[in-house]
C-alpha cells in the first residue's frame, strides 16, 4: 500500500485540476470572449488567473498600445506566477488585485503566450 501512495496522490492531484479546468457560467474556455476594451487610445486586454487562466484565448487588434489587465480573486495557485517571455514579464501575483502590464504595440499575426511559471496553465492572445 505504502508504494501505491504516491500514484494515489497523483491521480487526486489530475482529478481536482480536470474539475478546476471545467467552464463556468457555460462559457467554453476554447471559444474567444469579448475581453478587450479600447479606451482612449490604448486597447486593454483582460484575463482573470485562478485555476488557471480565462478566457483561455483572447483577440486584439494589431497597431495599437497594449495592456494586459490581469484580474486575481483568492488566487493561491501557481497561476498567480505569471510568465510572458515576448514582453520579457516574470512575476507572481498578488492574491487579490488586478496588475497592467504593458504589451507594447502587437504586430499583425503575433500571438502573445502567458503560462503560470509550472508550465500547467497558459492563454494566447492572438493579433489580428
Amino acid at each position: 500500500m505504502k508504494k501505491n501512495l504516491p500514484w494515489i496522490l497523483v491521480g487526486i492531484l489530475a482529478l481536482v485540476s480536470v474539475f478546476i479546468m471545467i467552464p463556468k457560467n457555460g462559457v467554453s474556455v476554447e471559444n474567444p470572449v469579448a475581453n478587450v476594451v479600447v479606451s482612449e487610445g490604448v486597447q486593454y486586454v483582460t484575463i482573470n488567473a485562478r485555476g488557471g487562466y480565462r478566457p483561455r484565448t483572447s483577440t486584439i487588434t494589431w497597431g495599437i498600445p497594449t495592456k494586459l489587465v490581469v484580474k486575481t480573486n483568492g488566487t493561491y495557485d501557481c497561476s498567480s506566477a505569471l510568465v510572458i517571455r515576448s514582453v520579457n514579464y516574470r512575476s507572481s501575483l498578488p492574491a487579490s488585485g488586478e496588475t497592467e502590464i504593458d504589451l507594447g504595440i502587437p504586430k499583425t499575426g503575433e500571438k502573445i503566450q502567458g503560462t503560470c511559471s509550472m508550465g500547467m496553465y497558459n492563454f494566447v492572445i492572438n493579433v489580428n
